[in-house]
């Protein structure tokens, strides 16, 4: 139990340095190439992965944590079962998205860390996030 408070505190220390370093204007990712239907996988039997992924460049660690907050987010406030991301390329949409998870999701609501910085990281890189009916549509 220790050891998983440890590593969750190290996790949320890294998102925090990330934000920071964002509304510095002194982030600098590291840039690798990363397909990005992998970049949507979980490991989380709540979140499942549909679709064909194209390989990009970008900050894998960021964008992998920010989508996969992105869907814990939709689950536990929607509340829903399950989601799916479906992935086109260097476009995903989450859904269901509710509407009570809908501002948790965006990061409009201060309800979510990992959602308001994952939104930081995918917009810092040039990417979108944004709602379309009862589906997250993330551009990476």
């Amino acid at each position: 139990m220790i050891e998983e408070a440890s590593e969750q505190m190290t996790t949320l220390l890294d998102e925090l340095g990330v934000a920071a370093r964002i509304a510095g204007e002194r982030w600098e990712p590291a840039l690798v190439e990363a397909d990005t239907r992998e970049l949507a996988g979980s490991g989380d039997e709540r979140v499942t992965v549909e679709g064909t992924g194209e390989t990009i460049q970008t900050e894998r660690e960021s964008v992998s944590r920010a989508l996969h907050s992105f869907a814990i987010a939709a689950v536990r406030h929607g509340p829903v079962d399950r989601v799916t991301w479906t992935v086109d390329g260097r476009s995903l949409a989450l859904a269901p998205i509710t509407e009570a998870a809908a501002p948790v999701v965006l990061g409009d609501e201060l309800k979510d860390l990992g959602s308001i910085i994952g939104r930081m990281a995918i917009e810092e890189l040039g990417g979108s996030v944004a709602l379309d009916g009862d589906a997250l549509r993330v551009q990476l």
